[in-house]
């Protein structure tokens, strides 16, 4: 059986002038990368009645793998073949998870955007320019510093971290500026992964470049002596950072293997960050195309409740349905089967894992969308496991739909894309008002949504919202920082936690974004490498890369 990488590298791609040609770009509009990747300039994208939008989440995430991306783009095909104009809008996959162990963002088998290679590794070096913009400031605001400190900043107070993207635990916490005085101001800090970073965020939810502008300079960076906020603008170098992200911006046009035009653009983790591609990509696909297919990250608690109140809210959008996808695999493990042995039939495990999904079908309802269930299939899926699951979505009132895509790619989700296109609505609206502030609508997340019965904030989280009253940043949307795991922040509760307790320990002010972040139980902005990374697999051979999935 070929690989993902080698059914990729086997396949023969299309000019991407025709793939943008397909997707109605204008050549004026096209800023090629070779000849099967490059950026569109969306200032050359005419406006016009936007098409559907279709959202992809799937359950919460297990060792036996769901496969939201192949999903999605086995749907978006299948869409496509049914002669309806259509676009992906996927996020770029970070190094890593790449070099660690969850893999890319590409899809899988024949259901996959390429150039796999390209899009897993450097692609148009979007991450490059994220990484390079944040350590430019970070190196900017030790200068100030060093040359006189006219803003009064604070060296304990220094909020504004470096960040690279790669797993790397030995950066978490760092001391720089040692040795002599030209050396710098010695200072604790450290390193977040460039997929957590606030400017990542921030140019996956700027509408345009004067809005870049505008969100980079509200940057919160530090406090003064006095306790007072310094941001980007106050130091005077927004424009020396917007210069680093200004072609970032443009959204990036692949294609799957189907053919159809995909934009693959901007990737936050949404365990730590709002885990969605960037509005710009998903706007220009909506006033290109009649469906577009876009996703969020890890299960609806995570990405799809920030899709749906951040994203969303921000851009102003309307998501017309939304598709969960699960695997009988993952619900035996919620039901608590070992991962060895989920190859084997188990109805009862089935039975008693089922309520995490369940949970994610409810969660989805309460934006007033009525989901579709994709079943991603696997070989070793039995007919018995199957109508069990079929059976369970008649008497829960879910749609549901078999997706074979890894194997036959858009043929296998054409059940799928009837199910969707029969679901369509304009019933959205998000979960809860920011008006009411900061801790009211972690509590409305943390129990619609987690099935918590309490929040409980540390001391720390207590100071930190004074802090945002103060200065008028209470009424933000949240995007709460949680283990992908599970519902509640124990990643080792499976299934479908109940009356527990979500444990806050910090709140942090993202301005530029437009958001504050809630850190929860243990999340922390940058992972580690696992004992045998998947690194260890990757080589080149013949100048042909091997072992990437």
């Amino acid at each position: 059986m070929l690989s993902d990488v080698e059914i990729a590298q086997a396949h023969t791609m299309e000019p991407i002038t025709t793939i943008a040609e397909r997707a109605g770009i204008a050549p004026e509009a096209l800023v090629p990368f070779g000849f099967t990747k490059a950026k569109v300039d969306i200032t050359h994208v005419p406006q016009s009645e936007p098409g559907k939008l279709i959202l992809v989440t799937g359950i919460s995430p297990t060792p036996a793998g769901e496969g939201k991306s192949t999903v999605l783009i086995g749907l978006a095909d299948a869409l496509k073949a049914a002669g309806l104009k259509t676009m992906v809008a996927l996020r770029e996959p970070s190094l890593g998870p790449v070099m660690g162990i969850k893999g890319g963002a590409a899809g899988g088998g024949y259901s996959q955007v390429v150039p796999m290679e390209d899009i897993n590794l450097h692609f148009t070096g979007d991450f490059h320019a994220i990484t390079s913009a944040t350590n430019t400031l970070a190196a900017l605001i030790d200068n100030h510093i060093h040359q006189g400190n006219e803003l009064g900043i604070d060296p304990r107070r220094i909020t504004w971290q470096r960040c690279m993207d790669v797993n790397d635990r030995s950066l978490r916490h760092v001391v720089t500026g040692l040795g002599a005085f030209a050396d710098g101001n010695p200072q604790e800090t450290g390193f977040t992964i460039t997929a957590a970073s606030e400017f990542m965020a921030i140019l996956c939810l700027a509408s345009d470049l004067d809005d870049l502008a505008t969100r980079m300079g509200k940057v919160v960076v530090a406090q003064t002596f006095q306790g007072e906020p310094v941001t980007v603008e106050q130091l005077g170098v927004t424009g020396a950072l917007v210069a680093l992200l200004k072609d970032a911006l443009h959204p990036n046009l692949v294609q799957t293997l189907g053919g159809t035009p995909a934009f693959v653009h901007g990737g936050p983790f949404a365990n730590i960050a709002h885990g969605c591609n960037s509005l710009v990509a998903t706007r220009t696909a909506l006033q290109l195309a009649d469906v577009v297919v876009t996703e969020a990250g890890f299960g609806s608690d995570l990405g799809a409740e920030k899709f749906l109140d951040i994203k969303a809210r921000a851009g102003h959008l309307q998501p017309n349905a939304v598709v969960i996808v699960a695997t009988i695999r993952s619900l035996k493990y919620n039901g608590g089967v070992a991962r060895a042995e989920l190859n084997q039939e188990n109805l009862e495990a089935l039975a008693a894992g089922v309520v995490n999904l369940e949970r994610h079908v409810s969660n989805i309802r309460k934006f007033g969308i009525s989901p579709v269930v994709a079943l991603n299939r696997f070989s070793a899926d039995t007919p018995a496991e199957e109508q069990f699951m079929r059976q369970w979505a008649k008497g829960f009132g879910v749609a549901l739909a078999s997706a074979d895509v890894w194997a036959r790619g858009g043929a296998g989700a054409e059940e799928l894309a009837e199910l969707v296109q029969q679901s369509f609505g304009e019933q959205y609206h998000p979960l809860y008002d920011p008006a009411h502030g900061v801790e009211a609508s972690i509590e409305t997340i943390a129990k619609e949504i987690y099935g918590a019965a309490e929040v409980e904030f540390s001391a720390k989280a207590r100071k930190d919202l004074a802090y945002l009253e103060a200065n008028g940043w209470d009424t933000l949307p949240v995007c709460i920082s949680k283990t992908q795991y599970s519902f509640s922040d124990d990643p080792t509760a499976l299934g479908a936690a109940t009356g527990h307790v979500l444990h806050v320990r910090e709140l942090l002010p993202r301005i530029g974004a437009g958001f504050v972040v809630a850190m929860t139980g243990n999340v922390i902005a940058m992972p580690g490498l696992p004992k045998t990374p998947a690194a260890n697999g990757i080589n080149v051979v013949d100048g042909q890369i091997k072992g990437l999935f």
